[in-house]
């Protein structure tokens, strides 16, 4: 009679045996049990090589089993998701290969100083150029559609509002394994924008993947872009000219805003378009195509070392400029929500839009320099700074929070990360350890230069695959004729009444150089990109993008021959006179009066004294409120609050008061390679620990409580 055995097979592991249990049943067989469940019987009378082999084909057939019976429908999403990850992998290498060819080419013109092309100006057309490859000689799949019509009974208002629903809700019937097996799912598809023609657009897979979310734009591309602006901003010659700037960016955008939504409102009226544009569509357009971004010629002019009020000028202008056409298109919004809500009641709309302009601003400026002094702070009273790496991650993420936090408070995060760049800059910028001074201006160097060249770039693939663009030439014609002379009327009457209350006056070449700094960038692409749900904002898209184009190659590729055809000064360094400032003063006198010998010391004008300066009232008040207060709380500089605030305030001065203040040494972080600390010397070469240990009192530039 034979004996028969059960077994259970385990899998191997780390090369260990099979090992099987055997159960001895002599009275009955017990039925054969479903090969997937991996127990079977094996008579005992046969070998044990022949009984693994069936063991073994038993599995293989239990395998395939299981893979036939599996649903189809697994195996094909997962040949759609390979399929989507290869073109998301192709994508990204696009823009990667375009980025390297921009650095490479702008590399090949600084070698040989040509400087018709702007980095901007390459990113653009190389974009274009592979836009037109993507979009014409492209073979991907095309991405498949299905018509569909609300069932009847739905409310397709969407109780009472009129805009479509976020998402879709697909009842689809499958059917399974046999022909009478059919099944309801349903699948949700969220919405993404109007198509154009009855039957849907016939995209490529390969033209959509190139189209980015516009909140990619928003939270993750311009905040490094304006938090570099503000952190990297020559502050001495911004507050010179506070009063200049502070005019041309609020009074000048809003003169400039309203001055292009007017013309085209004229236009409109006069010579028709295939578009249909209200007052409050034109007015939105008007706002955010006030935005400036010259980087081309701010690069240029760096690379030049033009006249350092000019290069203030222009930069301090767009900086606040683009700040304030962002409130200003919410403002607008804001706008034409409450006319719409009131019913006709226009002015009390426009002072609600008005309060909710200076609401939003002042806000948004408020957590921008409390975050920026709460990192100050920190880096101040605690000793992150013996760990550099840290330390970095620290500022990073505390800036970038900024931005976060006025977004989530339904205010500005450029207004909020751009007065934190400004804030951290002037004091936390102190506190740091070298190296992480090194690191933070190298960090944001280099994201503003890969943010603002993606946005380029993608400008110019967009403008082939972005499937909401409609060209209308005559509004575009339009358009261009309007910004001229809104610029026009931003620069150049506002400089006259300027120059009535300056005594140094803003010279024509410099009013001519501002007029054709107005170039177009990332913060009007941004804001245009964010609404293309109707069709004059698809116009507006459009048109924005034109301008861009045009203003970045042509405008970014004059500004050299412009320089000097206006003969404005280049070849300046302000550096001669910052090393006279380190080297004749160790800090300014608490009363702000100069020095015995004549060389008292403006921290914003460097080496003037205060009674010469040509500084803005503004910033004479703040730098004296700077100098008693806000240094020695939020910086290791001298005086110190000791010395600073009243008697009575001695207990909180001494808290608020570190060693390192009232000693003015600075201890750099240990290397922990070598157990000696990471920079024994300054900038110059010079080691002023030894001067420290021998008992002479130096102020090391740029170290001890003074901004560079």
């Amino acid at each position: 009679m034979g004996v028969s055995s059960l077994f259970s097979f385990r899998q191997l592991k780390n090369g260990e045996s099979v090992k099987m249990k055997s159960k001895m049943n002599k009275e009955a067989l017990p039925r054969r049990p479903p090969p997937w469940t991996l127990l079977w019987l094996i008579d005992i009378g046969v070998p044990r090589s022949r009984g693994l082999f069936i063991i073994l084909s038993v599995l293989v057939a239990s395998s395939v089993t299981l893979v036939t019976s599996a649903p189809s429908e697994d195996i094909e999403l997962d040949e759609k998701a390979k399929a989507n990850h290869r073109l998301d992998s192709l994508n990204i290498l696009l823009y990667t290969i375009l980025l390297s060819l921009t650095v490479v080419t702008i590399w090949s013109f600084k070698h040989r100083r040509i400087r018709f092309l702007h980095e901007t100006g390459l990113a653009v057309i190389y974009g274009l150029i592979v836009g037109a490859i993507i979009k014409y000689a492209s073979k991907s799949g095309s991405v498949t559609h299905i018509n569909v019509i609300p069932a009847p009974g739905e409310d397709s208002q969407m109780n009472g509002t009129l805009l479509p629903p976020d998402a879709l809700w697909l009842n689809f019937m499958k059917q399974g394994q046999k022909p009478e097996d059919l099944s309801n799912h349903t699948y949700s598809y969220v919405f993404k924008g109007e198509v154009k023609g009855s039957n849907g657009p016939k995209d490529k897979e390969i033209e959509e993947k190139a189209t980015f979310d516009p909140e990619i734009f928003f939270n993750i591309l311009l905040p490094p872009i304006i938090f570099n602006a503000g952190y990297s901003m020559k502050r001495k010659y911004f507050f010179r000219n506070l009063g200049t700037i502070f005019t041309l960016a609020f009074i000048g955008t809003t003169v400039s805003a309203l001055v292009i939504g007017g013309i085209l409102y004229g236009f409109i009226n006069l010579l028709p378009t295939s578009s249909t544009f209200d007052l409050v569509d034109l007015m939105y357009f008007g706002g955010l195509i006030s935005a400036t971004d010259p980087v081309t010629v701010l690069a240029i002019f760096n690379d030049l070392h033009v006249d350092v009020n000019m290069y203030a000028l222009v930069f301090g202008e767009s900086v606040l400029n683009d700040a304030v056409a962002i409130v200003l298109v919410g403002a607008i919004q804001n706008f034409a929500e409450e006319s719409t809500v009131q019913s006709g009641s226009k002015m009390i709309a426009l002072y609600e839009s008005l309060g909710v302009f200076g609401w939003t601003f002042g806000l948004s400026f408020l957590i921008g320099a409390l975050m920026g002094c709460c990192t100050a702070l920190l880096t101040k009273f605690t000793h992150i700074k013996d760990f550099p790496l840290l330390e970095t991650a620290l500022f990073v993420l505390m800036s970038y929070s900024t931005f976060l936090i006025a977004e989530a408070a339904d205010l500005t995060g450029i207004v909020a990360v751009l007065f934190c760049g400004i804030c951290q800059a002037h004091y936390t910028y102190n506190n740091l350890s070298r190296d992480s001074r090194l690191r933070t201006k190298q960090l944001f160097e280099l994201l503003n230069f890969l943010a603002e060249n993606f946005i380029f770039c993608y400008i110019g693939v967009s403008m082939f695959t972005f499937p909401k663009h409609n060209f209308d030439w005559i509004f575009i014609l339009e358009a261009f004729l309007a910004i001229i002379v809104g610029r026009a009327a931003n620069i150049y009457p506002l400089s006259f009444l300027l120059n009535l209350g300056r005594k140094k006056k803003i010279p024509w070449s410099f009013q001519h150089m501002l007029f054709f700094s107005g170039l177009r960038g990332a913060i009007a692409f941004a804001l245009a990109i964010r609404n293309t749900l109707s069709l004059a904002r698809q116009t507006l898209l459009t048109t924005t993008s034109v301008i861009v184009i045009v203003t970045v190659i042509i405008c970014g590729g004059g500004t050299s021959q412009l320089l000097n055809w206006l003969n404005i000064p280049v070849g300046v360094d302000d550096e001669t006179e910052v090393m006279q400032l380190h080297m004749r003063s160790l800090y300014t006198p608490l009363d702000g009066s100069p020095k015995p010998d004549g060389s008292g010391v403006d921290p914003y004008v460097e080496g003037t004294p205060p009674a010469q300066t040509d500084k803005a009232l503004m910033a004479r008040w703040w730098q004296k409120f700077d100098q008693r207060y806000m240094k020695p709380l939020l910086t290791h500089s001298r005086p110190t609050l000791l010395e600073t605030l009243p008697v009575f305030c001695t207990p909180i001065a001494r808290i608020l008061t570190t060693t390192e203040q009232l000693t003015q040494e600075r201890v750099e972080p240990i290397n922990t390679l070598s157990g000696e600390p990471t920079f024994a010397q300054t900038f110059d070469g010079h080691d002023y620990r030894r001067d420290y240990q021998i008992g002479t009192k130096i102020l090391i530039p740029g170290i001890d409580g003074d901004s560079i």
